[in-house]
């Protein structure tokens, strides 16, 4: 059986990292999402244990004790974590999963899983693009968005640590482009 992948995927809040994931699940592919587990309030939009699962501080600090999370970190207030269980499982099972992590946590899954793991940054095209995005996705108060934007320029220092960068100012371009890094490197 071949080895498990991990596509760590990391950008910027409203570069479109997201977004790009699901179209790579769409295309009929093997490819599972990782999901997360976060502090933060759901999304009108959102189904936990689709695109979170959604803890309480209580919930999180359990699985934390428990060393349940491969690695977690404090984005925007709330508090976002890896499952363990689920790298292990697609790894073991020579399974590709897609994560869709913040800067610091890809990092630590890269430096986890060195043999594993592909890493790919999605840069935003420019601030305005960015801020633009923020904004139109409405989940997000000015606050915020302010906050969000206050910590790009922390998350683009890492840019450097990944082994791929994908600018996203077409959306279909840089899915595509991520689509054939994954099937290239395989």
């Amino acid at each position: 059986m071949s080895k498990g992948r991990l596509v760590v995927i990391s950008a910027p809040s409203g570069a479109g990292k997201t977004t790009i994931i699901r179209r790579l699940q769409q295309d009929g592919s093997q490819w599972r999402f990782s999901v997360s587990a976060t502090t933060r309030p759901r999304r009108s939009s959102e189904v936990d244990g689709e695109d979170y699962h959604f803890l309480s501080d209580a919930e999180f600090d359990a699985d934390l004790a428990q060393g349940k999370f491969i690695e977690w970190e404090w984005v925007h207030g709330q508090r976002y974590g890896t499952l363990r269980a689920s790298l292990e499982s697609a790894v073991a099972e020579g399974r590709t999963l897609l994560l869709d992590v913040d800067v610091k946590g890809a990092v630590n899954i890269m430096r986890s899983y060195p043999e594993q793991s592909l890493g790919i940054f999605i840069d935003p095209p420019d601030m305005e693009t960015l801020t633009e995005r923020l904004k139109a996705r409405a989940s997000d108060d000015p606050q915020r968005i302010a906050l969000r934007l206050e910590r790009l320029p922390e998350e683009l220092a890492y840019k450097p640590k990944f082994d791929y960068v994908v600018v996203n100012d077409d959306l279909d371009q840089a899915v595509d482009r991520i689509r054939n890094i994954i099937r290239e490197t395989a």
